[in-house]
């Protein structure tokens, strides 16, 4: 039986309790905690692989885009299943691809907005009352469908020091002025445990790329500003051919202060936003084969990277 069930939504202690029961299975895969929520969540990240090129994936940035964490965790346990077997995964040697590559999975980086969203918060509980109070103040946003930011109303993925200022004038001038379900980028930049843990994670690593999950709209997005990124294009046009997503500039006024963003203005190597999906967030579980078929070349060429290049 699968350790990833992808039938039912992903819940924080769910995501923890399979990630923990893959490395049980396959104790040649890793898990720590990467730290814990604002409202005390444990954030883990899964490790794969013992190769020179480092790769970090990561997902569930925005609580009601939690269908991308089951994407990273069904990739995480199907390549070790590979790797225990000594099969093929997206048409590569699972074995060369962990000797060649070490994959760094954060699944689920905003556990308790997910948790808020998929309904395991009560209703009357102090953590879904404090979110309710913060949604009344946008009350043209469904609540919890509508609700992208952690618990204390501030968007994850708004949070990293790279047109930070930019952003907030962008998010202000559209209302967002405050915290609340989205788009509010905090009083400072890293202000939050869990992006600032996440940019530590990655400076720790020191990746080579790194892959940020969202949803939704079939579409990648390579590019910060006019950082111009040795291989970065040809690498993305790969990942375009083996999904069916188009490859694609950043909208104007989402191109400030993600996580891709900070990435590839601090490291000056390529990172990439995957918009997996369409429709209206959250995505029904129904479009989650499509989805994850779409994406395992992405996750599988970004580990073995392209043939003397990137």
């Amino acid at each position: 039986m699968p350790i990833v069930r992808t039938d039912i939504p992903i819940t924080a202690a769910s995501c923890n309790e399979m990630i923990l029961q893959i490395v049980r299975t396959y104790p040649f895969c890793r898990s720590e905690q990467l730290t814990a929520s604002a409202f005390q969540r444990s954030i883990r990240t899964l490790v794969i692989g013992n190769g020179p090129r480092k790769v970090l994936y990561t997902a569930a940035h925005h609580a009601n885009e939690w269908i991308t964490a089951l994407v990273l965790l069904k990739f995480g346990e199907d390549l070790a299943a590979a790797i225990a077997a000594d099969g093929q995964i997206g048409g590569y040697n699972a074995r060369d691809v962990a000797r060649n590559a070490t994959i760094y999975m954060v699944p689920m980086v905003d556990p308790d907005g997910v948790d808020l969203v998929v309904g395991a918060i009560q209703p009357g509980s102090v953590q879904y009352e404090t979110a309710r109070t913060l949604a009344d103040r946008y009350p043209a946003i469904p609540f919890p469908d509508g609700w992208k930011a952690n618990l204390l109303g501030v968007d994850l993925n708004l949070q990293y020091p790279a047109g930070w200022l930019q952003a907030r004038e962008i998010k202000f001038s559209q209302g967002y002025t405050r915290p609340g379900p989205r788009d509010f980028v905090g009083r400072a930049p890293l202000n939050q445990l869990e992006s600032r843990a996440l940019a530590g994670y990655t400076e720790f690593i020191d990746p080579a790329l790194v892959l940020a999950y969202h949803t939704q709209g079939k579409v990648i997005y390579w590019q910060f500003l006019d950082y111009e990124i040795a291989g970065a294009r040809e690498l993305g046009e790969e990942f375009a051919r083996v999904s069916g997503y188009e490859l694609a500039d950043t909208p104007y006024e989402s191109s400030f202060a993600g996580y891709k963003d900070w990435f590839i203005q601090y490291f000056r190597r390529p990172g990439y936003t995957v918009e997996v999906g369409l429709g209206e967030n959250p995505l029904p579980l129904g479009q989650f084969d499509e989805i994850y078929r779409d994406n395992l070349g992405i996750l599988v060429t970004a580990a073995t990277g392209l043939p003397g290049g990137v």
